[in-house]
């Protein structure tokens, strides 16, 4: 299998388009509400898209279910607790309540209780803070993330390498995942739409192309130009039933084309930092009143980097550690 990639350039991308996007309609400043044009949910379904890829070849190269269950749970834990914990703390500067009425408040312990375990929609919010509104509705999708990592050895066990009906197994359960996803949108319930079962439709051709890299790779020109247009009709027709496949196959094109990107990760893996921290600081920033009493675009762009620098800090000084 081809090893240089664009995984890290991917990833960053995703997580900036997930950061644009909820700029523009966090920071409720009417000029930077164009932000709000940003394709947040093909960015996140995006993600599932390469994760269902590398999970897959993790799991395969990993010496046992011990050791792969211990990488992904390094890789996603350790921070998305840390990013809980300081949201439950340092928020406590933000909120409405006094320090005492804050951290006596029972919602504190169900905040970090029900978020500790990945089960943000129990207790997404902190007394006092945001308008007892969601402190970090990014999150949502660590929970479909571990979801997946934990239904990855079961999904090897069926339908493995070795199985010859591998793809077809695969495809039958892209369109059962398809026939959830659409009916839940049908009905406007996007919350039931998003979970595990909607989205394996996402991680499922992350999954299929990883099985069959070598004819993908033999054929990604004219499957990416088939992708295309096929994303583009049913988008025309408003309904999913190919477009997250070749949603699938657009990402990896990009993951095994344009080797100048190959290098993009050499200085550290920030997506994640970037992804978990974002929403709670354009958050604290529209609390503070600074899109509305300062420029915001200048303001736009100090969230920014200050998203950024947090997401380089926690990647060498916490997440880097538990790996």
């Amino acid at each position: 299998m081809i090893t240089k990639n664009n995984f890290d350039f991917i990833r960053v991308l995703l997580a900036f388009i997930v950061f644009v996007g909820h700029l523009g309609t966090l920071s409720v400043s009417p000029e930077l509400k164009i932000l709000q044009c940003s394709p947040i949910e093909i960015a996140v379904f995006g993600f599932f898209v390469v994760s269902g890829f590398l999970i897959a070849r993790s799991y395969e190269r990993s010496s046992g279910l011990k050791s792969y269950l211990e990488k992904r749970i390094r890789r996603i834990v350790p921070a998305y607790l840390l990013v809980v914990f300081l949201c439950a703390v340092l928020l406590s500067l933000v909120s409405t309540y006094s320090f005492a009425e804050y951290f006596t408040n029972p919602q504190v312990c169900k905040y970090l209780f029900w978020n500790s375990l990945f089960l943000n929609f129990k207790a997404p919010w902190l007394p006092g803070v945001f308008g007892n509104q969601a402190v970090n509705g990014a999150l949502w999708t660590l929970k479909v993330e571990m979801s997946y990592y934990f239904c990855v050895p079961l999904l090897f066990l069926l339908f493995g390498k070795n199985n010859k009906y591998r793809n077809t197994s695969l495809v039958i359960m892209y369109f059962l995942s398809l026939i959830y996803l659409n009916y839940f949108e049908s009905l406007n319930n996007m919350s039931a739409a998003k979970q595990l079962p909607g989205s394996l439709s996402y991680f499922i051709p992350g999954m299929l192309i990883y099985f069959n890299f070598d004819h993908f790779i033999k054929h990604k020109n004219t499957l990416f130009i088939i992708a295309l247009i096929t994303v583009w009709i049913d988008l025309i027709f408003n309904f999913k039933l190919f477009s997250p496949m070749m949603i699938g196959i657009i990402v990896l094109y990009i993951a095994y084309s344009f080797s100048f990107l190959n290098n993009f990760g050499k200085y550290g893996d920030f997506t994640y930092g970037i992804y978990i921290f974002h929403f709670p600081i354009i958050r604290v920033f529209t609390t503070l009143g600074l899109f509305q009493d300062y420029n915001p675009y200048v303001m736009a762009v100090v969230c920014m980097l200050v998203v950024v620098a947090v997401g380089i800090c926690s990647w060498h000084f916490f997440e880097k550690k538990f790996l």
